[in-house]
């Protein structure tokens, strides 16, 4: 199976060149993220290897840059700030380098979350691990997708809260942007329309001759 890796410290970096098919990162803005691709594309050229490279965001898409903004404060609404300093205090004795980064993106502060265009740190303060999320309407998700890609990402580890809310949301709105653009296929290929719906226990039974 193909083996991914993610890492910040100056220790995982020559591992994931020597080790890892695919490097993953967590959402850092892009030219953080840029300049960690370039760090491991170094590390990998000196081992005499290529890796691929993704990353692993949350998604808060909607059908208006404001509907998306109004879910995220929405799930910042209900957590109290002692439930917030908590939180940052026990993410703080991690000695990960790349749960450190996630931490300096908003630095326990409610205030200035969106660190990039679109990109927020606000999971980041509840949340261990990645931490932020894309945030605003399907085509403002899919440009910030775009972007990534064109820093060399080309694997996108995507969730939301709710789960299966979120993926409807991202499957319906954004994905359709990323074909259109020639950024995203479907693993199954092209559906045609002559094609079953593919849902066993809505699909009439066929007949049978009786003898």
């Amino acid at each position: 199976p193909p083996v991914y890796f993610g890492g910040s410290s100056a220790a995982a970096g020559p591992v994931a060149a020597r080790h890892s098919d695919v490097y993953l990162t967590w959402g850092e803005p892009p030219a953080q993220v840029a300049a960690k691709l370039d760090w491991i594309r170094k590390l990998a050229a000196e081992a005499g290897r290529t890796v691929r490279f993704g990353i692993r965001l949350h998604v808060i898409s909607r059908d208006t840059g404001d509907e998306a903004w109004a879910q995220a404060r929405r799930l910042l609404d209900g957590i109290a700030d002692a439930d917030i300093t908590a939180a940052q205090e026990g993410l703080r004795r991690s000695e990960s380098e790349g749960q450190r980064r996630m931490l300096d993106l908003h630095g326990g502060s409610r205030d200035g979350l969106e660190i990039s265009p679109n990109l927020w740190a606000g999971v980041g303060l509840v949340r261990g691990g990645a931490g932020t999320a894309l945030v605003g309407s399907h085509t403002e998700v899919a440009d910030r997708i775009a972007e990534y890609h064109a820093l060399g990402l080309d694997e996108f580890v995507l969730s939301g809260h709710p789960h299966v809310e979120e993926a409807y949301w991202f499957g319906e709105g954004v994905l359709p942007i990323l074909r259109a653009r020639g950024l995203w296929h479907h693993p199954a290929g092209a559906p045609t329309v002559s094609q079953p719906a593919g849902i066993p226990f809505a699909t009439p039974p066929v007949p049978t001759a009786r003898r």
